[in-house]
């Protein structure tokens, strides 16, 4: 901002401006762009021929060629452990084709034959499980205490799980055991980096850890990473990527758990929701409901549990407020409310923000804006780059009045 200051004398320094480009897809005006064009001296040439962010200098690009096997899963995490921690970008690098065409290959590639490897000292199968029960712990920590938090402890733990496939000697079921542990990890960095802002750092974790369960054979836990990676391109209003992504997760899943297959179709149901598609949104839903109703079973997979009952009925809010259905979208609201575990902090500020949005829509902008309020407390507990950005953008469809002044006070205790 300073940059941008000093080239452009009559622009105010707000935090909260730059906040919003930096961070989540808010496109800067014109003249912002050609004072950091200047500063980074691109052509004003290319601001004319490339949109936001595509002009900027991007650095190291995400790669997506490594090959479908149990090499090329460990060279794409040892490639992502090297990068991720240090790629600050906040937009996504890989879109269109390149994301389409990796999601098709993760659907069609078979799994090849797991191999014994000699190298260092030889793993146990004690040694794998206390890593596993760790997992559990991780995921917690992230919904209480938010992204920023957990993201280096889990980065160091997949090192270590790189470490070990690396130099270790090891069978080949304890080969698919810790290539699933890369997988699991790596999804939870991934949506770590995804809800600190950080989405170029996500991609690459998200690309490793599709590989790491491709090469586990565990095509669940790659189906629920896809299911993050279309919510990522679902935020930057990238539609028909996120249906895309959505879809291959759905049908490559294989045969999974009534509440597995429940979240996979809810996910689907959505991207069809976020593009006006009625009638597939109402059929996936349905299709949804009936396996939620089967309810849980002791082979459930350990990253399923977050989809409860809360999480069920404002997934549907979620669906219903995209097709525009603003009462249903409330009355499943209000129903996830009461299945709220109040440990989850992130998803909890999530839900808030998203009832004000209903709540502002149906008129009702008071009650919106106290949901906000209550929202900002939360975040401070457990910040989240995704929920401030998706708070602000809630807070701008508020009617001028002292509620909305009322809550810039507060707002600025997030984005300053």
């Amino acid at each position: 901002m300073n940059v941008i200051a000093r080239r452009v004398g009559n622009m105010a320094r707000r935090r909260e401006k730059a906040w919003r480009w930096e961070h989540w897809g808010v496109v800067p005006d014109r003249e912002t762009q050609l004072a950091l064009a200047a500063e980074l001296e691109v052509s004003e040439e290319l601001l004319h021929t490339q949109p936001w962010p595509d002009w900027l200098p991007v650095g190291d690009p995400i790669r997506v060629d490594f090959s479908w096997d149990q090499s090329g899963s460990t060279i794409a995490l040892n490639h992502t452990l090297e990068k991720a921690m240090m790629d600050r970008r906040g937009f996504m690098r890989l879109t269109g084709m390149s994301l389409a065409g990796f999601a098709t290959d993760w659907l069609n590639v078979e799994p090849a034959q797991l191999v014994a490897v000699l190298r260092g000292g030889r793993i146990t199968e004690e040694f794998v499980a206390q890593i596993e029960v760790s997992l559990p712990r991780l995921h917690t920590l992230g919904d209480i205490y938010g992204g920023q938090q957990v993201r280096k402890l889990l980065d160091a733990e997949l090192g270590m799980v790189a470490e070990v496939l690396e130099k270790s000697s090891y069978n080949a079921a304890i080969a698919q055991r810790f290539h699933g542990l890369a997988a699991e990890l790596g999804s939870m960095a991934g949506f770590a980096s995804f809800d600190t802002g950080l989405h170029s750092a996500a991609q690459r974790y998200w690309i490793a850890a599709v590989h790491s369960a491709h090469t586990a054979g565990d095509r669940a836990v790659g189906a629920n990473i896809l299911k993050s990676m279309a919510l990522q391109c679902r935020d930057f209003g990238d539609f028909p990527g996120s249906l895309t992504i959505a879809r291959a997760a759905y049908e490559s899943a294989g045969k999974v758990t009534p509440r597995t297959a429940s979240m996979l179709a809810m996910r689907l149901a959505w991207a069809h929701a976020s593009i006006g598609d009625k009638a597939e949104s109402h059929r996936l839903l349905s299709i949804a409901d009936t396996q939620f109703g089967h309810g849980t079973r002791p082979d459930d997979p350990r990253w399923v549990l977050w989809f409860d009952e809360g999480e069920f009925h404002n997934h549907i809010g979620a669906c219903q407020l995209d097709l525009g259905n603003l009462r249903r979208a409330d009355f499943h609201l209000d129903k996830a409310r009461e299945g709220f575990s109040p440990t989850r902090r992130r998803d909890y500020a999530t839900y808030l923000i998203r009832r004000a949005h209903v709540q502002n829509d149906l008129g009702n902008a008071d009650h919106a804006g106290d949901l906000l309020h209550q929202a900002v407390p939360v975040i401070e507990h457990a910040p989240s780059q995704r929920n401030i950005s998706k708070l602000l953008a809630v807070r701008d469809r508020l009617p001028n009045g002292t509620h909305r002044s009322g809550l810039d006070q507060r707002l600025s205790t997030l984005t300053g």
